[in-house]
């Protein structure tokens, strides 16, 4: 059974007999992988999702060992799997405010300050230079961080979104720009370094939910995509699909984080940052013409496809790391 098939009656018969019960049970929306919802028990907020596979959820528990001030994780109380197969998550609900692609621009001033301290609270999390880079996972799959960016240029039939690399070569634009990005991401890896930071991996998706007057930062949520690389990685994230979202794109998070004090404290950081950005946004463009692809999603698929064009047009931005 698909995550979007569930009923409301399945869900309150998974729930039927746990303390405190299940009052006002409601749908939420859910990602491309789960769905949720929310519910009340014993006079607590808390939510249920249902995924395919466990293991992201328990990514989501280990995650509270990264929590702080400016890194809110929600705690998750349970997960296991249901009698139909599903995998589940019961978590202590976070529901006021904007997710932060949501964030209006007029906000703009008060979420720049609260996405750099998210950022930095990310690049603060301790990590060590022999950390798996994909840290939730059992068995280490990738030995290091540029592995894993030229990994994702290729269509592996052990990932889940796989068989998109034929539909690519078979339209000609599209063709020559996945050749043009692989190339240029191939030529820039070198310059990224072997850094173990905390990355998220996908700030948006409603993965990041802000106060309504976006002060602060009240759950980040969904950790399944979370890497131990380059803390610039997430400001890449940001800064590619800004154009999708006039808040973000205000507040211009990458900037904030050149500019933060213990950022530029760190020795190796900054060094090669245009280039290493630049890396980036066509890496999180790239397997993003894949993930359009193996959805089905056309629309999505030209959008990403002019922005990624854009990008490797445009080249590294001018930063100001002095």
């Amino acid at each position: 059974m698909g995550a979007d098939e569930l009923t409301k009656d399945e869900v309150e018969a998974f729930l039927a007999g746990r303390p405190g019960g299940a009052e006002d049970l409601e749908p939420l929306s859910g990602g491309a992988w789960s769905s949720a919802w929310a519910y009340r028990a014993g006079g607590e907020d808390l939510v249920v999702r249902f995924g395919p596979d466990a293991s992201w959820y328990e990514a989501d528990r280990t995650a509270m060992t990264f929590a702080g001030p400016d890194l809110p994780v929600p705690e998750v109380r349970e997960v296991g799997t249901t009698a139909f197969g599903r995998a589940y998550a019961i978590s202590v609900r976070h529901h006021y405010g904007w997710f932060l692609e949501d964030t209006p621009v007029e906000l703009a001033d008060a979420i720049s300050p609260t996405l750099t301290r998210l950022l930095v609270a990310l690049f603060q999390v301790p990590g060590s230079p022999d950390s798996p880079v994909v840290w939730h996972q059992p068995v280490a799959s990738t030995r290091s961080w540029r592995e894993f960016l030229l990994a994702g240029l290729a269509d592996d039939p052990d990932k889940m979104v796989n068989g998109w690399a034929d539909a690519l070569a078979e339209d000609r634009e599209l063709a020559a720009l996945s050749a043009a990005v692989t190339e240029r991401v191939t030529a820039l890896v070198d310059a990224c370094p072997e850094r173990r930071d905390l990355v998220h991996g996908d700030l948006l998706h409603g993965n990041v939910l802000v106060s309504p007057d976006a002060s602060r930062i009240e759950a980040v949520l969904s950790w399944k995509c979370s890497v131990r690389g380059d803390f610039l990685f997430d400001a890449a994230w940001c800064s590619f699909w800004a154009p999708w979202h006039p808040g973000i794109a205000a507040a211009d998070p990458l900037s904030g984080v050149l500019r933060d004090p213990g950022v530029r404290a760190d020795p190796g950081a900054l060094v090669d940052a245009a280039t290493r950005h630049h890396c980036y946004e066509l890496h999180i463009g790239f397997t993003h013409l894949g993930w359009n692809v193996w959805t089905k999603n056309h629309e999505a698929l030209a959008a990403t496809a002019a922005r990624l064009a854009e990008v490797l047009e445009r080249g590294p931005l001018p930063l100001s790391v002095e």
